[in-house]
């Protein structure tokens, strides 16, 4: 690009970057938004995307699903942003995915209930099929586990997830003995703690977001029934794990794409470079922040094979394997397939007991 002889650098390209910076799953925020900057901060020393420097518009994807929606809608349609990365809620995602859809890309690093499959939409997180039913048959298989409980927020999400549970319990061997769902910011829990006291259900599985998970597992420790029965989450992050505290953390499962612990050389080396760039004092990496990171380069990946960010050759590249912290991960169509691990909570880390 020239002008008057100079010639011109190209433009930026333009990123929203939509994850929680408040409500109940703000605890993670700070360690997705660093996650993203380590990727965008890697693609920019290597010469950006399609000869363009990449930077990120940070964009608050804990309010309500409509304004966050109704915002970032508004920055596409004045051309202020070129792509849309981030982890958020599935209600969030059902919100502003058919707001611009065809428009531009958009990848969606969440975990969630599967079945995504609105042009344009690219996601990397895990779905039950591939994450709930293999961690509930191993732990059906190890711990002779039955009778599941599930506690899970009030939303597409969680009550998606919970009626695959139901299939699944029956696949094991089990049955879900009861089931509650409360609003997103719940912080009382004794209702719901009395219930799973009378199920007689032996293990819980966790459907709660962010902070309502740690105030529900400080709950289910003090009333003593983490002695009695197992959790198992599959949104259960570093942060949240730290959140909770070592003593709430007895017999507490998680099943992920990623842990911190994961003791790979990419995970290793991604642990490394985080702490390089932003100190060791910096929000600890989590699984949720380690899938913003991987969005930025799935975006940056699907551009450098389309040469493009036309929708139509993004959604046409084929099946598109990249290396990241996870390893060599394959794009099937527009979901990431990815290994997926087991873990148990030991205080502040979790031990990685099995790849599912």
């Amino acid at each position: 690009m020239s002008r008057g002889g100079r010639v011109l650098p190209e433009p930026e390209l333009t990123v929203a970057l939509v994850i929680p910076l408040s409500g109940p799953a703000g605890v993670f925020g700070p360690s997705c938004e660093l996650s993203a900057r380590l990727a965008v901060g890697e693609l920019n020393d290597a010469g950006g995307v399609l000869g363009r420097r990449v930077r990120l518009v940070p964009v608050d994807g804990g309010r309500a699903a409509g304004v966050v929606a109704a915002e970032v809608e508004a920055l596409v349609s004045i051309g202020a942003v070129d792509a849309v990365v981030g982890w958020h809620i599935s209600a969030v995602r059902r919100a502003l995915a058919p707001r611009i859809a065809g428009r531009v890309p958009y990848v969606y690093t969440a975990q969630y209930e599967g079945g995504e499959r609105t042009p344009g939409v690219f996601v990397t997180g895990e779905t039950p099929a591939r994450q709930l039913l293999p961690a509930m048959r191993l732990l059906a298989d190890s711990h002779g586990v039955r009778r599941w409980f599930v506690v899970g927020n009030d939303y597409v999400w969680p009550r998606v997830t919970a009626r695959a549970a139901l299939r699944y319990a029956r696949a094991c061997g089990g049955r879900v003995c009861g089931q509650e769902f409360v609003a997103l910011g719940t912080q009382d829990y004794a209702g719901v703690l009395r219930a799973i006291d009378r199920s007689g259900a032996d293990v819980v599985l966790m459907l709660l977001i962010g902070a309502d998970a740690v105030h529900f597992n400080r709950a289910y420790a003090a009333c003593g029934l983490h002695q009695r029965a197992l959790r198992l989450s599959t949104h259960m992050d570093e942060n949240m794990l730290m959140a909770t505290g070592a003593d709430a953390t007895d017999n507490l499962w998680a099943a992920a794409g990623y842990f911190e612990t994961l003791a790979t050389a990419e995970s290793l080396d991604f642990n490394g470079r985080y702490a390089a760039r932003f100190g060791t004092h910096a929000p600890v990496l989590s699984s949720l922040g380690e899938s913003c990171y991987e969005g930025v380069r799935l975006l940056a990946a699907l551009a450098g094979r389309a040469r493009s960010l036309d929708i139509r050759a993004l959604m046409n590249t084929g099946r598109l394997g990249y290396e990241g912290p996870r390893g060599t991960v394959s794009l099937d169509g527009n979901h990431v397939r990815q290994p997926i691990y087991l873990a148990r909570a030991d205080a502040f880390d979790f031990d990685i007991v099995a790849q599912l």
